[in-house]
């Protein structure tokens, strides 16, 4: 059989049940057997940060990975490398931040903790998704390197700040926004160069507005049926919702095993 190179999204296409409550499905189990016996690769594409997400693509019995939005890149259980965010275009949108009065964290390495100059970011985040660590004598402009930065807002605040628009960022709580990298198509290109691999080899799946960046022509875009409608339309192929046997049924209508 052709040798295919498969990444997956996480939470929505490989796990149910939503953050608090994921679970991997049986027959998603039973898929990733069946690919791995077939020989193709398999790797997770995520938008979390290699430190947050290692644990998961070990308890999911992966060995390799895109994380950090597409900046990081692990092969065979090595992390070869995390680019940060360009630091010119961070700098600006903190000082907006501090002219609105909006508290901020940054995460400044590989790890699960973040970096606040006071006390309001903490006071204002109410979540355990993070460490966070007050330094008050913080300065971003002398910090080695930035991968992401936390806004403590809520919806419309973020209007306010202009940098934004230079910026890949979303919104996964009410209280708080996320500066990261957005472009997991480019590590995946960074792993397919990494084995002199085709790109007509991928095969993606996912689920959310930020796998839009793996949504490439390039190669084979698969949405679960529980996907966002604009990466349903960006499809090649939608499967059935990840607690409906998604995966499985996506592997066999494309003929993987």
């Amino acid at each position: 059989m052709r040798k295919r190179y498969l990444f997956f999204d996480i939470d929505g296409t490989l796990l149910a049940g939503g953050y608090e409550n994921s679970y991997i499905p049986l027959s998603t189990k039973e898929a990733l057997c069946r690919l791995r016996d077939q020989g193709h690769f398999l790797a997770i594409a995520t938008g979390r940060s290699h430190a947050m997400a290692k644990e998961t693509m070990h308890a999911l019995g992966f060995e390799n990975m895109v994380s950090d939005g597409g900046h990081g890149i692990t092969v065979e259980n090595r992390l070869l490398g995390i680019k940060p965010l360009r630091k010119e275009e961070v700098l600006p949108l903190l000082r907006e931040c501090d002219e609105q009065k909006l508290p901020w964290s940054l995460q400044l390495d590989d790890s699960d903790t973040r970096v606040a100059p006071d006390e309001r970011f903490p006071d204002a985040i109410h979540d355990d998704y993070m460490k966070t660590v007050v330094t008050p004598d913080l300065r971003p402009e002398e910090t080695e390197n930035i991968y992401k930065v936390y806004v403590a807002c809520q919806s419309p605040q973020e209007q306010a700040l202009a940098s934004l628009s230079s910026l890949p960022w979303c919104r996964y709580q009410k209280d708080c926004l996320f500066v990261e990298p957005a472009c997991k198509g480019e590590g995946i290109k960074a792993i397919m160069d990494y084995f002199h691999a085709d790109y007509r080899d991928v095969v993606v799946f996912g689920d959310s507005k930020n796998d839009l960046s793996m949504f490439l022509d390039e190669w084979t875009k698969v949405a679960m049926g529980n996907a966002s409608p604009e990466l349903k339309a960006k499809a090649d192929y939608i499967t059935s919702d990840v607690d409906k046997d998604g995966i499985y049924h996506a592997c066999a209508a494309l003929g993987l095993f």
